[in-house]
């Protein structure tokens, strides 16, 4: 008797790593499916100037540019092997020039075919000889809360970086100071600026949302558009 009572906090150990390394294992894969399909952009606009400017040297050969530009980081994903690709409309307004680099290192100048200062979504084409990697799209309807997901994206310049958390809550809107966005997916994920545009997986490695933006001040909140409302958006674009 003594000795299956001693067994069975070891079974639990046992099963609590089996469990942990599953995990780990499973966000590999879907960080080595997921990345393929992950844009870095950058943009370059009439602005002020910009705090995140260093990092950019590093990734992205120096051009020569009048001393009233801003320069700006983001994250976008593909949604056609043909070179469509979605990002937050808000990493790309009023860009002078867009270059998105892929996860093979190639830069590509980008053009904006569509977008929709309302709901923040853009769609960005770029030309390329060889096809990309489109990511599939889930539902953001069918997640729930609890649910862990997984976000990727270029925080402050740095490519192709993955966060996870848990979904925190859904919501049917959020009231910006100038906009009210649709189909919200609240997650505690750590997301920076340079992430806007990137997706937010679940565990079968399905897009469920677009992050777009994080709350002021409220460490660890941040918000993700529901693709969902995209796809409706964008249906358009949609290959089949």
């Amino acid at each position: 008797m003594n000795g299956g009572r001693n067994l069975e906090p070891r079974q639990k150990l046992r099963r609590t790593r089996i469990s942990q390394a599953a995990r780990h294992d499973h966000f590999v894969r879907i960080y080595r499916s997921a990345r393929k399909g992950v844009v870095f952009i950058r943009t370059v606009k009439n602005n002020e100037e910009n705090e995140y400017e260093p990092p950019f040297s590093y990734f992205f050969p120096r051009e020569s540019e009048p001393n009233d530009t801003v320069l700006g980081i983001g994250t976008g994903f593909v949604i056609d092997k043909n070179g469509l690709i979605v990002t937050s409309e808000h990493v790309v307004r009023d860009s002078r020039t867009i270059t998105v680099k892929l996860y093979n290192g190639k830069p590509h100048r980008a053009k904006v075919v569509w977008s929709d200062e309302d709901h923040d979504v853009a769609i960005l084409k770029i030309e390329t000889a060889s096809s990309l990697h489109p990511l599939r799209l889930g539902s953001s309807k069918k997640s729930e809360i609890g649910e862990i997901v997984v976000a990727i994206g270029n925080p402050l310049g740095l490519e192709s970086s993955i966060t996870s958390g848990i979904i925190s809550g859904k919501h049917d809107s959020v009231a910006l100071s100038d906009i009210e966005l649709t189909d919200i997916i609240q997650t505690d994920c750590a997301i920076n600026p340079g992430s806007s545009g990137g997706p937010l997986l679940n565990l079968k490695g399905e897009v469920i949302g677009m992050n777009a933006f994080i709350a002021k001040n409220k460490n660890g909140l941040s918000f993700a558009l529901g693709i969902d409302g995209i796809k409706k958006r964008i249906r358009r674009f949609l290959p089949g």
